[in-house]
């Protein structure tokens, strides 16, 4: 039986805001990746991208995903590049049901744009539009290789999301859906 939920996809899709919902919803934690991160590395992300670089954080991003996939009964939000790196998803998948969020990438832009958090892979590159594309068609396979179940975001709130995750859980065999209030 499988004790987590990890969410995985693109920055932008809801990973946290949905997670947190579900975990409430589940009775369980809420754990994010990139919270774990800042916590090992003593400081931001941005901060880690500017003063060591993409391949120092995902080599702290490896650990911090070793400590999330050590945890019960938790919803794990994970980091839009962690499926670049097949031991975090063999990692995850020993415990977790993993769930891809998917969104248009016109919703992503429209989202991250509303939203101040920094993000790196975006910073000083112009056509951020473009640039989500390229990453997206870039991740594509990767996503869909780690994931159990999908569920596409564009079209739903954060709790018609979460309700929509619930529904497939509860579907999936090896994972029972705790009782609900």
């Amino acid at each position: 039986m499988k004790n987590n939920v990890a969410l995985i996809g693109f920055m932008g899709t809801g990973k946290s805001a949905v997670g947190h919902i579900l975990a409430k919803k589940l009775g369980w934690e809420f754990v994010e990746t990139d919270v774990l991160i800042e916590k090992i590395a003593g400081k931001k992300i941005p901060d880690i991208f500017r003063d060591a670089g993409e391949i120092r954080f995902r080599e702290i991003e490896i650990e911090a995903v070793k400590q999330a996939a050590a945890g019960k009964k938790q919803v794990v939000a994970c980091g839009g590049g962690v499926v670049l790196n097949s031991i975090n998803i063999m990692r995850l998948k020993e415990d977790a049901v993993i769930v891809l969020l998917t969104a248009t990438p016109e919703d992503i832009l429209k989202r991250i744009t509303a939203d101040a958090t920094v993000r790196p892979l975006l910073k000083g590159t112009g056509d951020t539009g473009a640039r989500i594309r390229e990453l997206l068609d870039m991740r594509r396979c990767f996503y869909r290789q780690a994931a159990d179940i999908t569920v596409h975001t564009s079209r739903r709130n954060l709790e018609q999301t979460a309700q929509a995750v619930i529904k497939k859980l509860s579907g999936y065999e090896g994972f029972d859906i705790p009782q609900q209030d």
